[in-house]
């Protein structure tokens, strides 16, 4: 029998709701499902949305109240999955925690939501969520299931940089793969999210559940991530899945961006510094609050000058134009996101890709391309046929002087 399936990455964004959001997740599988999708992953934090440019107000020994109001929003977009801040594991897949009275299911009914969606178009569901359990966010991965509904959720084990101030440390117990039989193809299924990829012993212990689909969703934007992924392909002998938002700055939610152009609140023009972006490199900064206004600076005498803010028709990537031939103190600097020949702002430009086995790109990377997806058929008997001169959690592992192991997690392939 053909090991054959296809299996297919969304590059989408988060819109301006969760259930927003979860409308969108819909429509896309549903697409999905009519190019013959398989198997569908969706990108890092897609339900909840990944906060991008967005500090919270948080500095080192302090907090400020605007930072704050921004989590509660930020808070209230997450999901709640009706699992426990610690994780219940089996018993939570298997739906044997106690139901809240006079409900039928437990949180929000986002997990309800996922699994109608996987049921009604038979495609496999994977995608990455911001879940609030109790009075902490994981960032984490659900894996859905069109005939069982979900049979896995794992939590980011490490958040990168500043994800640390909003999301908590998830379990490495969670790592645990998952497998499923689709069209008489057995596959045995893992995540690892965005920069988790990094971590060389987290990926040996998902090699060693001998693992042939690698799901990784992210919010790596840079050109070296297509480099990661190839060699997860190559090390791992399976197939590798990454997706990724493309994001325009001016889809940021307003409790980030602030209030949008024609609204009755002030808008703040500040200048174009350079910020890092936890997973994704250098942004520009100009709807940071906290940084400063973008000015024209005019003399008066030897001793006096006056500073105006810029007006949007006064500046360029050049820096603001200068009033009566007098030069600016504050110039700003060509977003590195911004490109020659269009109008877009990206601050996230995608990337979003499949690759095989043998390390090859079969599709992808996407970028900046918003709203597409990468659909390609593989056959997973590549995974064994790499298997004859690489297999790093068996033959080629030398057992006997490298061992490996994880607190909570069984290493031994899933059943």
């Amino acid at each position: 029998m053909p090991q054959k399936l296809k299996v297919a990455s969304a590059q989408v964004r988060t819109l301006s709701t969760t259930s927003e959001t979860l409308r969108a997740l819909e429509q896309t599988t549903k697409l999905a499902a009519k190019r013959g999708a398989d198997v569908l992953l969706f990108p890092e934090a897609y339900l909840g949305g990944y906060p991008r440019t967005c500090s919270f107000g948080n500095a080192v020994g302090g907090r400020t109240e605007e930072g704050r109001e921004q989590f509660l929003h930020y808070f209230h977009d997450a999901v709640d999955m009706g699992d426990t801040p610690r994780g219940a594991g089996d018993d939570w897949i298997e739906r044997k925690l106690p139901l809240p009275k006079d409900k039928k299911y437990r949180g929000d009914g986002t997990r309800e939501e996922l699994e109608r969606i996987a049921r009604e178009t038979g495609v496999f569901v994977v995608t990455g969520l911001v879940e609030r359990a109790a009075g902490t966010l994981y960032c984490g991965v659900v894996y859905v299931c069109p005939r069982y509904g979900v049979i896995g959720k794992r939590r980011k084990v490490m958040p990168t940089g500043s994800e640390r101030t909003i999301w908590g440390q998830g379990s490495a117990s969670t790592l645990r793969a998952v497998t499923t039989e689709i069209k008489g193809v057995r596959l045995c299924m893992a995540a690892a999210i965005c920069w988790e990829n990094y971590m060389p012993l987290l990926r040996q212990a998902l090699y060693s559940q001998n693992v042939n689909l690698w799901f990784a969703p992210t919010a790596d934007a840079r050109d070296a991530w297509g480099s990661l992924m190839r060699t997860i392909g190559i090390e791992g002998r399976c197939f590798v899945v990454s997706a990724n938002q493309c994001v325009e700055r001016k889809h940021l939610p307003e409790w980030i961006s602030g209030p949008k152009a024609g609204s009755n609140a002030s808008k703040n023009e500040f200048a174009g510094e350079t910020v890092m972006s936890e997973d994704e490199g250098p942004i520009s900064a100009s709807n940071n609050p906290q940084r400063r206004r973008s000015s024209i600076i005019i003399p008066i005498n030897e001793k006096c000058e006056i500073a105006l803010p810029a007006r949007a028709n006064e500046s360029s990537d050049d820096g603001p134009k200068p009033i009566n031939g007098t030069s600016t103190t504050e110039t700003k600097p060509k977003s590195p996101q911004k490109h020659a020949g269009t109008d877009k702002d990206f601050i996230c430009r995608g990337g979003s890709s499949i690759i095989s086995p043998m390390g090859e790109v079969l599709a992808g990377p996407l970028w900046e391309v918003e709203d597409e997806l990468l659909i390609e058929e593989v056959d997973f008997e590549d995974c064994e046929r790499g298997r004859l001169d690489m297999d790093v959690a068996g033959s080629y592992s030398r057992m006997d002087s490298f061992h490996l192991t994880v607190v909570g997690l069984d290493l031994n392939p899933p059943p």
